[in-house]
């Protein structure tokens, strides 16, 4: 079981790293928010798996992590996103279709109609 734990922890930090290495090489904020997020949520949820093959009798305290971790990480991914946008920080030059900004302008236009 330990090694099994161990494996599982060894993966974990693995995306961990690749997270904060996405944070790094990514372009925009827009990306890094994401690498940083899906990421790290793996990561994490791999970290607390292999720590549950450790220690089983603290399983009941690893789910509720769990739980507050896929929860929490998305929703402030996109609060942050969409205060990013709201702010209008500039996106990657090879950034094709900004669909916040379409469904933005189709919304004003649908009031000024009014």
């Amino acid at each position: 079981m330990e090694l099994i734990g161990s494996i599982v922890i060894l993966v974990g930090a693995f995306f961990l790293f690749s997270a904060g290495l996405g944070l790094l090489r990514m372009p925009d904020a827009f990306t890094r928010i994401q690498a940083g997020t899906k990421a790290s949520t793996l990561g994490n949820i791999l970290v607390l798996v292999g720590l549950g093959f450790y220690h089983p009798d603290w399983a009941l305290k690893l789910l509720v992590i769990a739980y507050f971790v896929i929860l929490t990480n998305p929703m402030s991914s996109h609060a942050l996103s969409r205060a990013a946008h709201a702010i209008r920080t500039p996106m990657a030059a090879g950034t094709v279709v900004d669909a916040l900004s379409e469904r933005n302008g189709a919304a004003k236009q649908g009031r000024m109609r009014r």
